[in-house]
């Protein structure tokens, strides 16, 4: 498994995942405990709402994105550490019987000002469905240590 320090990051980088079905399950138990509403809980009250359907909480399919993203392509040396999210979107919900996966593009890196052993990337992260519809875009800020110097 490839780790990738901030050398190894460059803008314009691309990296994809593997696919995650969602059920009906998944999404009620995760709404009850985190997000108990009724267009996250309840198929005839979801009908009836802006959704007109059940859908994915939110922040459902923010978790999502994280396990799906931790299981792909996208691996900085420390882990995936953010420092804060510039841009967080749900242009359209996660129903039942989705696929997701998830594209990450590298839109900036730099040197980190106070810690002169790490970097910061900027990294796009799009959450599609199976039809490459866009469910969720998130612009977040990484904090990745710098290739350790060799021992002499």
């Amino acid at each position: 498994m490839t780790r990738y320090y901030l050398e190894d990051f460059a803008v314009g980088q691309t990296f994809g995942s593997g696919a995650l079905r969602i059920d009906r399950d998944r999404i009620m138990a995760f709404a009850a405990e985190f997000d108990p509403q009724p267009f996250h809980l309840d198929d005839a009250a979801a009908r009836n709402t802006l959704f007109g359907g059940l859908a994915a909480s939110g922040w459902h399919t923010a978790a999502l994105t994280m396990r799906i993203m931790l299981d792909g392509e996208f691996k900085p040396a420390g882990g995936v550490l953010g420092v804060g999210i510039d841009e967080l979107k749900w242009p359209r919900p996660v129903r039942p019987g989705d696929t997701l996966r998830v594209h990450n593009e590298v839109l900036e890196v730099r040197e980190s000002k106070s810690r002169p052993d790490h970097g910061l990337i900027k990294v796009r992260t799009t959450t599609l469905n199976q039809n490459d519809e866009s469910v969720q875009v998130l612009v977040a800020n990484l904090v990745v240590p710098k290739r350790p110097l060799p021992q002499t």
